[in-house]
């Protein structure tokens, strides 16, 4: 497993290809100066930067304990870029998300995964659910995997409905320590018979030097955004502090996952 400090790579967006006509961070297929095709996910969309930050904590954390993800890159959005674009609805989002903004890196090819077509072993499936009870990861259901087929691996997208606590903030640490209700909805939750193990092993991986490696990528401005925190250190502590708490009280929502499966079984 990769438990390199993480350490994203910033390209400069040369092309903006085609919309993806859904997220609440209105994607795009750009290309970028390195001359590859990325997914890219606005901070002038809806959700404004939370839903990036999101993406950023989830996904790297998913790479370092082992788990399949798209290169994440941070993508700079130069002022000018919008003003050629025709259409008035993504010229405003171009405007609003000058500065940077996140992209993963596509998968040409890759099929949407079909719980239907493709069986995951028990192991990988408690990876999976794991790591979005961890991540509070709202959007891991049938109706939308977030999940891709790329040479026959399994691999994970679209974390930017995680830790959805920060929208609000409200009682953020007692969420911390809850269980994760909406897990009954996973779409992989009636193969994850082996959380107790994987619980103690990504236990052994994960650690609070881990997790502020990663929280500290978040960049400076997208934490002063909208933010109800007086210091922008305070924010970036508070999503380490909220990670490294639910870690510690990881039996909680490691019963509530199998309570929810043995009620789907």
């Amino acid at each position: 497993m990769d438990t390199k400090q993480p350490n994203l790579r910033t390209v400069r967006v040369t092309r903006y290809l085609t919309p993806l006509r859904e997220g609440g961070s209105l994607p795009a297929i750009a290309e970028a100066d390195d001359d590859f095709l990325y997914v890219l996910k606005f901070r002038g969309a809806g959700q404004g930067p939370k839903a990036l930050i999101a993406e950023l904590i989830g996904g790297e954390l998913a790479r370092l304990l082992g788990l399949k993800i798209p290169e994440i890159v941070f993508a700079d959005l130069d002022e000018a870029f919008g003003r050629t674009e025709p259409d008035e609805e993504i010229q405003d989002l171009l405007r609003a998300s000058t500065g940077v903004n996140l992209a993963v890196h596509y998968l040409s090819g890759a099929i949407t995964f079909d719980p239907l077509v493709t069986i995951v072993h028990p192991k990988l499936a408690s990876q999976i659910v794991w790591l979005d009870s961890f991540l509070t990861n709202v959007d891991r259901t049938a109706r939308n995997t977030n999940m891709l087929m790329w040479h026959k691996e399994l691999w994970l997208i679209d974390h930017g409905a995680a830790l959805y606590f920060h929208h609000s903030w409200d009682n953020w640490q007692e969420q911390a320590i809850k269980p994760f209700v909406q897990i009954k909805d996973h779409v992989l939750l009636k193969y994850a018979s082996e959380l107790e193990q994987v619980n103690a092993d990504f236990r052994a991986i994960l650690n609070g030097d881990i997790i502020k490696s990663v929280t500290s990528l978040i960049p400076q401005e997208w934490l002063l955004s909208d933010s109800p925190f007086l210091a922008v250190d305070a924010h970036r502590n508070a999503y380490s502090e909220f990670l490294e708490t639910r870690l510690t009280a990881s039996e909680i929502f490691i019963k509530g996952a199998q309570d929810a499966r043995e009620s789907l079984i």
